[in-house]
């Protein structure tokens, strides 16, 4: 989607996370009596009883600790532990300046999510802004913190046609010389990260709106459409063991644009490229039709790639009532829901997570709203639906 500033929508204050726990109750003293042998049956029952509790107490189970910690923060122990069970990474984008300098940010997407995006951090503007000279100190970071948090990395993107440096977007190369900076590119970001980033989003937004042929792009213009295929192996060159993916927006439902993605996704395979998934964007609106969605990522595995949610928002008009946050969190939840019954479905992930840093008040302006967390870091009704289900979903 459209690259957007980092500075926040709004300034709010950060959303503390400690409340106060009750203490539990003082235990019973005994008081010392001159007892007759029917007083010291009595007493001998009574603190036999008083061992137990104290001892039940004290093997308080996990299940009990966790609901007594979900108490004190409201919260518990964030989605990244509810999905466990189901085998699915529940992932967030990153914003760059959130997590530079905001702790209660960073706080949210340590607790609530094993998979980070880079939101801009790896784009090639970003990388390099002057050709030759790079600037890798927002993606270490990134992937800094998702290593001291034990999260992996979802790395995003590596060939797409907006976000490029202006030297490059602005400059006059033969395809030839294009084909080497595209190369030489994919095997610098991928070669440093080696190891290090699990995933790769290596081509973004390939197919056109209207569907049925590729965008138009400086890529596709010098040099065909080989270049996609050209990309996953470069990319592949670099890290054998990273998943490779193609991602892109509007592609939910069964649809010519996603009829086009799905033959590329096919003759890529049918190729021997190294593909191994596809990534479904999903930033939706109120109303979106996701009729098909589920029979759509099937189709996609029974190529035998994964699929992935890989920017999930649902935008709503400004101001929002409770009646568009309920159908927001029946949206969420309703791609969770299909992503859960496909089992080459490996990872759900949010576009943002906060309405403080959302892209898409730049995007699309009257609209917002569209994450699971308000600006002060408070759970909306999404979020809390995608917890329950995640809770309730068997593992696959």
């Amino acid at each position: 989607m459209p690259k957007r500033p980092d500075e926040p929508t709004r300034r709010r204050k950060v959303w503390s996370l400690s409340m106060r726990v009750p203490m539990p109750p003082r235990h019973l003293r005994l008081p010392v009596w001159a007892l007759t042998s029917a007083t010291v049956v009595v007493v001998l029952i009574g603190a036999a009883v008083g061992v137990a509790l104290l001892s039940g107490a004290a093997m308080t189970s996990e299940t009990t600790r966790s609901s007594l910690n979900e108490r004190a923060t409201g919260l518990g122990n964030g989605l990244r532990h509810r999905a466990h069970a189901s085998g699915l990474k529940i992932g967030a984008a990153a914003q760059p300046t959130a997590l530079a300098g905001n702790e209660g940010y960073r706080t949210v997407l340590s607790r609530e999510f094993d998979s980070v995006t880079s939101e801009n951090q790896l784009k090639w503007d970003i990388i390099e802004p002057s050709r030759g000279l790079f600037d890798w100190s927002s993606a270490d970071a990134l992937i800094g913190f998702a290593e001291a948090n034990g999260q992996s990395v979802r790395g995003h993107t590596l060939v797409w046609h907006d976000a490029l440096p202006g030297w490059l977007a602005n400059g006059s190369f033969s395809p030839e010389e294009l084909r080497n900076l595209l190369r030489d590119h994919i095997h610098a970001v991928v070669g440093r990260y080696k190891g290090r980033v699990d995933a790769w989003d290596v081509v973004n937004e390939a197919v056109a709106d209207n569907g049925g042929r590729l965008r138009r792009s400086p890529w596709m213009d010098a040099l065909g459409p080989g270049y996609i295929a050209d990309a996953l192996r470069w990319a592949h060159e670099a890290d054998p063991a990273a998943r490779l993916y193609i991602n892109d927006y509007a592609v939910e439902a069964a649809n010519m644009k996603s009829d086009a993605l799905y033959n590329i996704a096919a003759g890529l395979r049918r190729d021997g490229v190294p593909l191994h998934g596809v990534g479904f964007q999903s930033h939706l609106a109120l109303g979106a039709d996701l009729t098909t969605l589920g029979a759509n990522l099937r189709r996609f595995a029974d190529l035998g790639l994964d699929v992935a949610i890989t920017e999930m928002d649902v935008r709503l008009p400004l101001p929002a009532t409770a009646a568009q946050h309920a159908e927001q969190a029946d949206l969420y939840t309703r791609v969770l829901q299909a992503c859960l019954a496909v089992e080459r479905c490996v990872s759900y992930t949010v576009w943002g997570f906060t309405d403080r840093y959302s892209w898409v008040p730049y995007a699309y302006p009257g609209w917002g709203d569209a994450c699971l967390f308000d600006g002060d870091y408070q759970p909306k009704p999404a979020y809390l639906q995608l917890r329950r289900m995640l809770v309730d979903s068997p593992r696959r």
